[in-house]
């Protein structure tokens, strides 16, 4: 048995001194401070504990363009930043999870490399419908699709018509589809070769086209009753939709990432590719906007979307935006990163633990994930959030330590980090299943 003691813990009720006890890697008890006297005793003073945190939305890319990231060097730098649980996207790797083959082949690939606990979500590529019960009975936690080019030729897009019969059998499997919303024939041509500048960039992924494209999908969802959710929300006129649509008892969530919350257009010089990502980063009027939906409960979770490459794929020596890939590496920042924002805005460290822990293990159907109570995974974080750090790429863990949040000063570091009751070290994760089949309630 092992207590972990602290003068804050953040517990679903509040913030308070306690005492968390665990025995055989789950929480099986939670006492007043210093009201357990038996057991090993870990005590972290004033430190504040936290449950690990949940990133549903995670670009693994293993196998097939390890080269890029791998199980390894992702889990490693998700255990730094307070992450215990991360799902896997289906595409970037080779082959993309459309298949319960191409499954197996993922579940295979991360053998022995877990840091952390990893599950996987299937792709929807219109072509596969018939994989999708397949993959639903495997395991996977929905199913992820695109309304625009994803960026690879291995996961096309879904057209108008293809997403309703998409939508048909997600509904039929009682599952959710998580969509990457922009429509295709509302973006403009990305810039041409030599162009630098962010604001081109950005004209070429307008927020209409955001607005669009989730307008589609509620649509199809209220159609086909279908659970959807929309994925990585850049523009803040996407929640009056969102909003209006689960009035009306459409089955939708919605997510932001910390780089809509913390960077802003204005501050992008040209030929920093190193911010580009899809959709884009908005002005600062846009990103106060997303605060107060996710302060309002418009926006459901804070994941990070990252999405490394290699080096030489951003275009560092060129900074030409046109064709750098479109990804931000923030796996081990989000907390801090996260934390700095809303406390700067009032917001307590409950507000993030909703935000990065519960709210996405939640929606995700991770019962035993997300929180500090009886019954959960001793999943487990020690945070200073005094602390500040100022960003060093080279510790970074991640396999290429690229990141547009080098040299910005960050308040809140992790400390430690303990997945079912032991510190993280040696890969102890394990591959997750899903466990419900209702994971929107």
């Amino acid at each position: 048995m092992t207590v972990f003691r602290s003068r804050r813990a953040v517990l679903p009720h509040g913030e308070q001194a306690a005492d968390v006890v665990v025995r055989d890697g789950r929480i099986v008890a939670v006492e007043p401070y210093g009201d357990v006297v038996d057991g090993e005793l870990v005590d972290l003073g004033d430190l504040v504990l936290l449950p690990g945190l949940v990133d549903t939305h995670v670009h693994i890319n293993e196998p097939g363009r390890t080269e890029w990231e791998g199980f390894e060097t992702a889990t490693k730098a998700a255990a730094a930043g307070g992450v215990t649980t991360l799902l896997d996207m289906p595409l970037n790797s080779v082959p993309p999870t459309t298949t319960v083959e191409n499954l197996k082949a993922k579940r295979s690939a991360a053998a022995g490399k877990l840091s952390v606990d990893v599950g996987f979500w299937g792709g929807a590529i219109g072509t596969n419908n018939s994989d999708l019960a397949g993959l639903h009975e495997a395991g996977v936690f929905g199913f992820k699709a695109f309304l625009a080019p994803s960026g690879v030729s291995e996961f096309p897009h879904l057209s108008k018509d293809t997403l309703l019969g998409v939508l048909a059998e997600v509904a039929r499997l009682g599952t959710v589809l998580i969509v990457h919303a922009e429509e295709a024939d509302a973006l403009a041509a990305p810039p041409a070769a030599g162009v630098r500048s962010y604001r081109d960039f950005l004209r070429s992924r307008p927020p209409e086209a955001e607005h669009a494209a989730v307008a589609t999908l509620i649509d199809a969802a209220r159609r086909t009753g279908a659970a959807v959710h929309v994925l990585h929300v850049s523009s803040a006129g996407v929640l009056p939709l969102v909003a209006a649509a689960r009035a009306e008892g459409v089955a939708v969530t919605a997510e932001t990432c910390p780089h809509y919350l913390s960077f802003t257009a204005e501050d992008i010089p040209d030929g920093a590719t190193l911010f580009k990502c899809c959709p884009p980063i908005r002005d600062a009027a846009n990103r106060e906007q997303l605060w107060r939906g996710l302060a309002a409960g418009e926006l459901d979770l804070v994941v990070s979307d990252h999405s490394p490459c290699p080096v030489d794929l951003k275009n560092l020596d060129t900074g030409e935006f046109g064709t750098a890939w479109g990804g931000i590496s923030s796996l081990q920042l989000g907390l801090a990163t996260v934390w700095t924002e809303a406390h700067l805005r009032g917001h307590s460290l409950g507000d993030v633990v909703r935000w990065m822990a519960t709210g996405p293990a939640r929606f995700a159907g991770l019962d035993a994930k997300g929180s500090i109570a009886v019954g959960k995974d001793a999943d487990l974080v020690a945070f200073d959030p005094a602390a500040e750090q100022i960003v060093d790429s080279a510790r970074l863990l991640h396999r290429h330590p690229v990141t547009p949040y080098a040299g910005r000063r960050l308040r809140g570091i992790v400390r430690g980090t303990w997945l079912r009751g032991h510190p993280v070290g040696t890969p102890a994760g394990v591959v997750l299943r899903r466990e419900r089949s209702d994971a929107m309630a």
